[in-house]
């Protein structure tokens, strides 16, 4: 074969930049979702409230929303790489402070740190997605990269932490979190040699690969620039999607923050069991996000993308929403799990619809536009737990068992709330609109 015959051929860069993309959500959660374990043994050794414990959960989203739009700023300007190695590589050293101090305010600082140095993982990958993969099968790769290894990350953060760590190797907690960021470390190192901002960048990639990727579009070429959150939010679309985000976060921080104390509470005991019981749900979100891509690239061709989009949306909240009410009422913690694993399965398909919306509306600013919803899902993530502290502790009672006195908390409230969240914000995709760039006129 000549040399011009192979200048022809795409190189497969891109693919790299999937595995690497891919990787790096699997990490974020990984590294986020140990709070599940992380929460009951606080609440054992320190004796903490619900109310305190949500408080120490929530104080993540504090700065993880209110980082997201400086981050998305910052990679729209400077792009993607040299803050993907920075923040993976500050989040995976701060991971095991969580066991240095039992001091609320300690915990607290903690917290914060982590979700200041994880706030700009999305608007970034965000980011990648849109410069490096073409805009036929953009959708699937956003499913794959921010649902399928995302959740899997989550669902293998109490498998590893709980059932192989704790309780195979008998590790205590604070050992468990140093080894699991061990890999985080590694691999900032090994994204910084391997990844590059665009096509044009990567001396990897050949002029036919760069066509394929750019097709109708100029994503390589475009000048990188800045617009203003005011100008972003004067878009009708982008107005519902942060409310639309707020819900949706808002009800899906329940698997973050509280999951291991509720499997607990139904009497859940063994470690080795908690930790796969707990990862059911999030397989149920990991193969829901893959679904949720395909579907929108499926449905798009043929109804259009403001409809392919806004119609999976609407379904996917809607089945959540009826499964989870039939989850809770289930009469054994399996039963419950398998529930809600069918809950997170329909509501994480909208996954790559929200991701998919935001490239479209974005443009050139995706990452701006990405991190104005992303806040606007932290604060809800930030809202919530401050209501369902004090709502778990109001429900919760202290019964008479085997001669012991023992607080039982009844979680069912919380989980109703959940799922009107659910509710609302599928009602919010009918009045989204994706073809409304915010671009339109600064481009």
């Amino acid at each position: 074969m000549t040399d011009d015959l192979r200048l022809d051929v795409p190189t497969r860069r891109r693919e790299v930049v999937f595995w690497l993309a891919s990787a790096t959500s699997f990490l974020l959660y990984l590294h986020r979702y140990t709070w599940n374990l992380i929460r009951p043994q606080l609440q054992e050794e320190y004796g903490f409230s619900n109310t305190t414990l949500e408080a120490l959960g929530t104080s993540f989203y504090a700065t993880y929303a209110f980082g997201s739009v400086p981050s998305g700023v910052v990679i729209d300007l400077f792009g993607a790489h040299l803050v993907l190695v920075v923040i993976v590589l500050v989040w995976s050293l701060v991971l095991p402070l969580h066991g240095v101090t039992g001091n609320i305010y300690g915990i607290g600082a903690v917290r914060l740190l982590f979700g200041a140095a994880q706030t700009g993982t999305y608007p970034a990958l965000g980011q990648v997605t849109r410069t490096w993969f073409p805009r036929s099968s953009r959708t699937r790769v956003q499913g794959w990269v921010a649902s399928f290894y995302g959740r899997t990350g989550g669902a293998m953060a109490s498998v590893l932490m709980g059932t192989v760590l704790m309780g195979s190797m008998g590790l205590s907690w604070r050992a468990a979190l140093f080894v699991l960021a061990v890999p985080g470390v590694l691999f900032a190192l090994l994204f910084w040699v391997l990844f590059r901002n665009t096509p044009e960048e990567d001396p990897h990639t050949n002029e036919a690969e760069r066509e394929l990727i750019r097709g109708d579009e100029r994503t390589g070429q475009e000048q990188r620039g800045v617009i203003s959150t005011r100008q972003v939010l004067r878009n009708k679309s982008m107005r519902v999607m942060v409310v639309q985000q707020f819900m949706n976060a808002g009800a899906d921080i329940a698997y973050t923050l509280v999951l291991g104390s509720f499997f607990l509470s139904l009497g859940v005991k063994d470690m080795k069991d908690l930790g796969w019981i707990v990862s059911l749900p999030l397989i149920g979100g990991a193969v829901g996000g893959i679904v949720g891509g395909y579907l929108n690239d499926w449905l798009i061709p043929r109804v259009g993308s403001r409809w392919g989009r806004s119609l999976v949306g609407i379904s996917g909240k809607g089945l959540a929403a009826l499964c989870l009410w039939g989850a809770i009422s289930q009469p054994t913690p399996l039963r419950v799990s398998v529930g809600l694993m069918c809950v997170k399965f329909f509501t994480d398909w909208t996954q790559p619809t929200g991701w998919g919306t935001c490239t479209d509306i974005g443009g050139r600013f995706a990452a701006t536009v990405f991190s104005i919803m992303n806040m606007a899902g932290n604060i809800g993530g930030l809202v919530m737990p401050l209501i369902f502290g004090p709502l778990l502790d109001y429900f919760t009672t202290e019964i008479q068992f085997e001669g012991e006195l023992k607080m039982v908390t009844d979680f069912t409230p919380m989980f109703m709330i959940v799922g009107t969240l659910y509710v609302a914000a599928g009602f919010c995709w009918l009045f989204v609109d994706c073809t409304e760039r915010v671009d339109v006129a600064t481009v």
